[in-house]
C-alpha cells in the first residue's frame, strides 16, 4: 500500500483510497489471492519488503500441496527462478505476465508460457 504521513496529506489518501479500490477489486475475482508485503524505509525512500520471498514460498507451497495447477507470475525479476522451477517440479504449469523493459531473461527459460503486458491488455483492464 503507498505511505502516508501522520497524518496524511489529502493527495496521500487519495491515492491510498484508490490503491484500496483496486486490491479490493482484484480480492473479489474468482481463483486470485492478494498477497501484500512490508513497506520499510532506506533514508528518504520507501521500499518494499519481504514481496519476493513471500510469493516464493507460496508458490512452492501451494504446488507441493497440490493446490494449484497453474501458477500465473506477474513479475520481471529474476529472483523467482528457484520458485518457477520447483513448481514445475511439482507438476504446477507455469505463466509468466511481464514487461518487456523489465524482464530478465534468465526467467523466461524456465517458464512454461510466457506473455507481455501490454498498452493494449491494459486499457482493456481499465475498462472492465
Amino acid at each position: 500500500m503507498p505511505s502516508q504521513s501522520n497524518p496524511p496529506t489529502g493527495e496521500e489518501s487519495s491515492r491510498y483510497a484508490r490503491m484500496d479500490k483496486f486490491i479490493n477489486r482484484l480480492t473479489r475475482l474468482n481463483r486470485f489471492q492478494v498477497r501484500l508485503g512490508k513497506l520499510g524505509r532506506v533514508g528518504d525512500e520507501f521500499v518494499q519488503k519481504r514481496v519476493d520471498i513471500l510469493l516464493a514460498v507460496e508458490l512452492v507451497r501451494l504446488s507441493w500441496s497440490k493446490s494449484i495447477g497453474t501458477a500465473v507470475l506477474v513479475t520481471g525479476d529474476s529472483d523467482f527462478v528457484p520458485a518457477v522451477e520447483a513448481a514445475k517440479d511439482a507438476g504446477v504449469l507455469v505463466q509468466l505476465w511481464y514487461s518487456r523493459n523489465a524482464v530478465h531473461n534468465e526467467l523466461i527459460s524456465p517458464v512454461d508460457e510466457f506473455f507481455p503486458i501490454t498498452q493494449e491488455l491494459i486499457d482493456t483492464v481499465k475498462l472492465q
